[in-house]
C-alpha cells in the first residue's frame, strides 16, 4: 500500500522497493535524498531483531543515508500520512550534509 503512494513520483522524488544497499536490502530508497525507509513489523521487537537493526542502521548511516523507522501499524492506519512524512523528510531533512557537520553535543549550532 505504502508503494503505490511512493512509486508516483510524489515531489518529484524516485523511491526504489527493495533496493540493495551493501549486504541488505532495504525496504524504500530515496537515493537522491539518501534516505532509507525501513517498516517495521512486531517481529522487530523480539529476539535479536533489534540489535540487527542497529547494526543495519549503523552500516547505512556510515554509508551516508539517513534512516527512517515506520512501524507497519502506522502504514496500515494512515497510509497517505506515513507517505506525506516521509516525502517530507525527503524533501527537508533535519540535517542537509552541503551545510557541513552537526554541531557536536555541547556547541552551539
Amino acid at each position: 500500500m505504502l508503494w503505490l503512494a511512493l512509486r508516483v513520483r510524489p515531489e518529484g522524488l524516485r523511491f526504489r522497493r527493495q533496493h540493495p544497499i551493501g549486504p541488505y536490502v532495504v525496504d524504500f530508497c530515496c537515493l537522491s535524498a539518501r534516505l532509507v525507509v525501513e517498516v517495521d513489523g512486531k517481529a522487530h521487537d523480539v529476539g535479536c531483531a533489534p540489535e540487527n537493526d542497529r547494526g543495519r542502521d549503523e552500516f547505512l548511516q556510515e554509508n551516508g543515508f539517513r534512516v527512517l523507522r515506520v512501524s507497519a501499524q502506522r502504514v496500515l492506519a494512515d497510509v497517505g500520512g506515513t507517505a506525506e512524512a516521509i516525502v517530507a523528510r525527503a524533501v527537508n531533512p533535519l540535517h542537509r550534509p552541503a551545510d557541513g557537520p552537526p554541531p557536536r553535543a555541547g556547541e552551539a549550532a
